[in-house]
């Protein structure tokens, strides 16, 4: 019989049962069936499409996106011509859907907090205006209203003749609106870098000036000096450098508008029906999260003898964004996604250029929309941590 060392720890024997009644042995043994279990699946998949594909004679790997692609695409932001590259089509796809994705964004997320306070409004008339924008166009399917916009609006305006302009340097037909395409002379670098530098220091004071604020009571004029240093740090090294900046002006000549920066129809009519389709959802997450907030809240902040609109920026809206982001991040997320549906009205987007043209040249199905789904994927979790990170931010934290 053995005996146990003074001090040495008693270690106890444990039968089978109680090894599976455990409940994290369950657990990992559970992870580790299910990790084995998408293994396999995810081995099987890919060795049966890689056996099928070539007992068809059908290539297969990503040795294609080095090939030339061959076509031309109708509007890009990155530089593009028929001999480049499969890949660089993807990339210019990409570009195109993160321009008319992030604009979409900025204008929504305005556009939806315009609309959701407009809803709370004591005023009838606006009150009302704002729930039936809300109710009807939150429920028209989007692809209706891009649509709309595309033949029912922009396909009927003027031609380049008769175009609406303004002070003749904006113009609006129906081949698109064009405007002044800034040319950047040399040392104007150092005016981009002042921007970002104005940028850096009016976060930095905005910081400061909060945190002065909240532990002497004293309030600091961040918003104003704030605004001078974003404006005339880049001015004053704009000024001093030359002013190294020109304008390139859109004119007509013969049937059709030269020079400047030429928007399509495609974009503009995508841009409204994305921003005012989401608008409507995005109001409604403000209007509940501004009710979410207790009426003594508003009652306190007016017996503090802050104004309404003070109170509503600085006591309703932050408690309300606990409410408002995380459906915000839904919203967003749409946004990029609802993107593709521009294949309907001819916007060259990554759907366009690369899952329909590229596919039917190079006929690699597998590889291609793979990519486009690793894009979008990326971009929606991107998203997704950024507003999560922000909502930890602005959640009540317990002391």
């Amino acid at each position: 019989m053995a005996v146990l060392e003074k001090g040495s720890p008693r270690r106890e024997s444990r039968s089978f049962g109680e090894w599976v009644n455990d409940e994290r042995v369950r657990s990992v043994f559970y992870q580790i069936l299910v990790a084995v279990a998408v293994i396999f699946v995810a081995h099987y998949l890919f060795t049966n499409t890689t056996e099928n594909l070539k007992a068809r004679g059908m290539s297969s790997g990503f040795d294609f996106l080095g090939s030339t692609a061959g076509f031309s695409i109708a509007w890009t932001v990155l530089p593009y011509n028929p001999d480049d590259n499969y890949f660089h089509v993807y990339l210019v796809g990409i570009v195109n859907t993160l321009t008319v994705s992030l604009v979409a964004i900025v204008c929504m997320t305005l556009l939806g907090f315009i609309v959701g306070v407009m809803r709370l409004s004591k005023n009838w008339l606006i009150a009302q205006i704002a729930a039936w924008y809300v109710e009807i166009l939150r429920n028209t399917p989007l692809l209706l209203q891009i649509l709309f916009w595309f033949l029912a609006v922009f396909s009927l305006l003027p031609r380049p003749r008769d175009s609406m302009s303004l002070i003749d340097l904006f113009f609006l037909n129906n081949r698109g609106f064009y405007m002044p395409a800034p040319v950047p002379g040399d040392g104007f670098d150092l005016t981009m870098i002042a921007i970002l530098v104005a940028i850096v220091a009016t976060y930095a004071l905005a910081v400061w000036a909060r945190k002065r604020h909240f532990a002497t009571g004293q309030r600091f004029p961040a918003f104003w000096t704030g605004l001078g240093i974003l404006f005339g740090l880049p001015l004053l090294v704009f000024l001093v450098t030359g002013a190294p900046l020109t304008f390139d002006y859109p004119s007509l000549q013969g049937f059709n508008f030269v020079g400047g920066v030429t928007v399509p129809p495609a974009f503009c009519a995508l841009l409204l029906a994305l921003v005012i389709y989401h608008s409507a959802y995005l109001a409604e997450s403000v209007r509940a999260g501004i009710l979410s907030v207790s009426h003594g809240q508003t009652e306190a902040a007016y017996s503090l003898g802050l104004r309404p609109g003070m109170t509503l920026r600085l006591v309703i809206v932050p408690q309300a964004m606990r409410a408002v982001v995380p459906p915000m991040i839904s919203n967003w997320m749409n946004v990029v996604k609802n993107s593709s549906l521009a294949i309907a009205i001819g916007y060259p987007d990554l759907v366009a250029v690369f899952m329909q043209t590229s596919l039917n040249q190079s006929g690699h199905a597998i590889e291609i929309v793979a990519m486009v789904m690793l894009f979008y994927m990326s971009v929606s979790l991107s998203i997704s941590l950024a507003l999560n990170y922000y909502n930890k931010l602005v959640q009540l934290k317990e002391r």
